[in-house]
This record gives structure tokens, C-alpha cells and sequence, in this order.
């Protein structure tokens, strides 16, 4: 299962999760499909541009300590990728993002009504799935959706005045990336029958490890000779996007660091400061802060798996923690 970015040792595992993401992938064209020839047409373009499906496939890997065969597992897991799917086309109205996953975005192939619709649509689908599945299950997805929505209304007003940046980025992050990854790992754990004290520590774990992941690619944005993170290295930087390594470095006093507060401090447009940027920031201690702060958040969320129980999903999942100090190298 390397293409999804997790090691399954364990064959048998590893064929049940991949059963399950399949009967996602089909229960989601089913639920972005409609009778209007263009909904369906829109509501299906990010789908067909791909993804890696990492919520799913926590969600089945979460499923396996209770019962992974309970058929509320791929609906709930369908829910989950629904709702991710309608934040990115709001994303990108937001971002005013020309690509996504290497094919035009919605708002610049048809306009930016169009992509907020269409968005709002698959969170209407999202909504009555996660109906058939019960009021807790309507209840979680409410208040995830709620953290997402709060999350990118304070990323958008930015920190007030007298608010710690950093502290209110990770804010961010936490809301609007680590609360929907918890909430598949929830769900995993809970459509299975798994015991509260395991939904609780999975829960956790997801909200952890998909706040890791955001981070790590935050570092890698800007060590990244490549793009290794799917985006032109130092795109953040260019269209002054605040990230965990630039915001440590801006907290930074000594007179060593001025000239590279100075570009931080602003969009760079100008290709010659971007370079200098990168390079200033690459051999700036706050990328070192940066990765050991990546490394705490998926150490931490790694502890928690060693209050399951052994089994294959649980070495899997530890995989998955491993797998974010690989990404930075």
C-alpha cells in the first residue's frame, strides 16, 4: 500500500483495506453523480483528478480493532473523503488557485459560484449519508464541519492584534486539517464496535498525525529542491502564506536574521528575493525548530498506539507516524 503512503506487512491486512478504498472510490462516484448533466460534470472533476484517499484508508486501517467487515465503515469513509473533497473546491475559491491535483481547479475552469455550489453540494451528499448512519454520527460530522469552518475563517481574519502568530497558525492547522483526520479515525473505530477507550486514542492519533502531515509539509516546502510537496518549492513563501518554518524564524531577534525577517514580512513577488529567501531560511535554525517540532507531534501521536492492542493495523499505523520523519529527510 505504498501508493497511499503507509507499509502493510500483513497480506491479508493489506487486501482488506484495499477492497474497502475500492467500494469507496465507487460509493463516491455514486454520490457525486446527478441527474443536472453539469453537476455532475463539476462535482465529479476533483474526484477524477485523483488523491491519495488518506482518510479513507485511516478509516479502514482504524475499522480493524473491532470489526472491519461492519458495512457502515465504507459509507462513513465516503462521508469523510465527501466532506474533504467540498473544502477543497471552497479552498480554492479562497486561495483563488489556478491547479489542483495538476488539472485546472473548479473556480478557474468555470468561475468561483460555480466551485462555492458545487462545494456546497457534496456537503449536502456528505449530509445524507452520514444520516443513514445515526445521530452520533451526525452529531461528530456537525461539529468537525463547524472546526473547518472556524479554522478558515481565522486563517482568513489572521491573527488579531496581541495574538501569538505561531500559536494561532497551529490553531489553524489543527482545525482545518487534524479535525477532519481525527474524525476518520473515529469513524473507523466507532462504525466497527471498537471499545471507547480505543475510539478515544484513535481519535487522538488522527488529529495528531494529520497535523504532522501539514507541518511536514510546511518544511518541505521550502527544503525541497523538487516539489516534493506538490507545489513549486517556496510557493508559500511567494504568495506570503504564513507556515511553521517561516513563522519561527520571524520570532527570531538576533541581528543575524534581519534581512531575512525583512523578506518574510511581506509576498515575494520578485524571483531574486524569493531565491534569497530560500536560501537565508534553509540555513536558518528555524528550520531546524520546525522539523523537531514535526517530529515531537508524530512521536507523540506514535505513543499513542502502544496502548492498543497488537495487530497488523496497529504496525501499520505506527508505519504511517514513521512516515512523516522519512518525508523531511
Amino acid at each position: 500500500m505504498s501508493s497511499l503512503g503507509v507499509s502493510i506487512t500483513d497480506p491479508a491486512l493489506e487486501a482488506r483495506v484495499r477492497v474497502g478504498v475500492r467500494e469507496v472510490e465507487t460509493q463516491l462516484a455514486a454520490a457525486v453523480d446527478s441527474p443536472e448533466k453539469f453537476v455532475a460534470e463539476a462535482a465529479a472533476h476533483l474526484l477524477n483528478a485523483g488523491g491519495k484517499r488518506f482518510r479513507p484508508l485511516l478509516i479502514m486501517l482504524c475499522a480493524e480493532f473491532g470489526d472491519p467487515a461492519h458495512p457502515d465503515i465504507v459509507p462513513s469513509a465516503v462521508v469523510v473523503e465527501l466532506t474533504h473533497l467540498a473544502t477543497l473546491y471552497h479552498d480554492d475559491v479562497m486561495d483563488e488557485a489556478a491547479m489542483r491535483r495538476g488539472a485546472p481547479s473548479a473556480n478557474a475552469r468555470w468561475d468561483n459560484s460555480v466551485a462555492i455550489l458545487v462545494g456546497d453540494y457534496l456537503f449536502a451528499q456528505a449530509s445524507a449519508l452520514v444520516s443513514d448512519l445515526g445521530t452520533d454520527a451526525v452529531r461528530i460530522q456537525a461539529r468537525t464541519f463547524s472546526r473547518l469552518v472556524q479554522g478558515q475563517i481565522r486563517e482568513t481574519l489572521g491573527p488579531v492584534e496581541g495574538d501569538d502568530a505561531l500559536a494561532h497558525y497551529l490553531s489553524v492547522v489543527a482545525d482545518k486539517t487534524g479535525s477532519l483526520i481525527a474524525t476518520a479515525a473515529r469513524f473507523g473505530a466507532r462504525m466497527s464496535g471498537a471499545s471507547e477507550e480505543i475510539e478515544a486514542t484513535l481519535t487522538e492519533f488522527g488529529e495528531r498525525i494529520g497535523a504532522a502531515f501539514q507541518l511536514s509539509d510546511d518544511v518541505i516546502d521550502i527544503a525541497s529542491e523538487t516539489g516534493d510537496s506538490g507545489k513549486t518549492p517556496g510557493t508559500d513563501l511567494r504568495e506570503g502564506v504564513p507556515t511553521l518554518p517561516t513563522l519561527i524564524a520571524l520570532r527570531s531577534t538576533d541581528p543575524e536574521s534581519e534581512r531575512l525577517r525583512s523578506l518574510l514580512a511581506k509576498p515575494l513577488t520578485d524571483d531574486d528575493e524569493l531565491a534569497e529567501a530560500l536560501t537565508l531560511l534553509r540555513a536558518h535554525p528555524a528550520m531546524q525548530e520546525a522539523r523537531a517540532y514535526v517530529h515531537a507531534e508524530a512521536d507523540a501521536a506514535r505513543a499513542l498506539l502502544a496502548t492498543l492492542p497488537e495487530c497488523s493495523a496497529r504496525e501499520a499505523l505506527q508505519a504511517l507516524s514513521d512516515t512523516v520523519a522519512t518525508r523531511l529527510g
